[in-house]
C-alpha cells in the first residue's frame, strides 16, 4: 500500500526500515510522548517494526518517507486509534500534519469508521495543537493510564467524526 502527498509517500513498512526506525525510536525527544521509553537495542526496534509488518500490506499504518528517507510513522496501529511519531529533525515543518491528512482520508474511503480517535499525554501541547488543526475535539480525560518505564501517565481522549473530516475537506 502507498500514498503519495505533495511532499511525502506513506508506505506500508518494511525490514529495510529498520535502520531509520530504530534512529527515531532511540532518540529521548522524539519518544517523550510514545508508549514505551526510548529503544535502548537495534533488537527491540526490529520487534516493534516485525509487529508493525505482519499487519500486513493492507492495515492503515505506514512509515513515512521525504525525499527519499523514512523520517516517521503514522496512521491507525489499531483502528480507529490515530498515532505518529517523526524525527525530530523534521519537527515544525507541517510533515505530520501532511501525514496525518492522508492516513486519515485513506482510513475514511476504505473503512466504516463513524470516527476517529487518538490518546494523548496533556503536556504533549504539539500533538494537542495537530490534532485540533486537523478537526479532533477533546472527548475526555483520566489519570494515570499508561505505566511508560517508571513512569504513569495521563491521557486526553480526543475524537474526529466523519462528518466533521469530510465537511472540512469540502470547505
Amino acid at each position: 500500500m502507498e500514498i503519495s502527498t505533495p511532499r511525502l509517500k506513506l508506505r506500508t513498512a518494511q525490514p529495510g526500515d529498520l535502520a531509520a526506525i530504530h534512529a527515531i525510536m532511540i532518540r529521548p525527544d522524539a519518544m517523550r510522548w510514545w508508549s514505551t521509553p526510548p529503544h535502548e537495542t537495534l533488537d527491540q526496534t526490529r520487534v516493534w517494526l516485525d509487529s508493525m509488518i505482519a499487519n500486513g500490506p493492507d492495515h492503515p499504518d505506514f512509515v513515512i518517507e521525504f525525499e527519499g528517507q523514512v523520517i516517521g510513522k503514522a496512521g491507525f496501529w489499531s483502528p480507529p486509534d490515530v498515532g505518529y511519531i517523526l524525527h525530530p529533525n523534521y519537527w515544525g515543518k507541517g510533515l505530520a500534519t501532511e501525514a496525518l491528512e492522508a492516513a486519515i482520508d485513506h482510513i475514511f474511503i476504505d473503512q466504516p469508521f463513524d470516527m476517529l480517535t487518538a490518546d494523548v499525554d496533556p503536556d504533549n501541547v504539539a500533538s494537542i495543537r495537530l490534532l485540533n488543526r486537523l478537526g479532533f475535539t477533546k472527548t475526555g480525560q483520566a489519570e494515570r493510564t499508561m505505566q511508560v518505564g517508571d513512569t504513569w501517565v495521563d491521557s486526553v481522549y480526543y475524537g474526529l467524526q466523519r462528518h466533521v473530516w469530510e465537511s472540512r475537506r469540502k470547505a
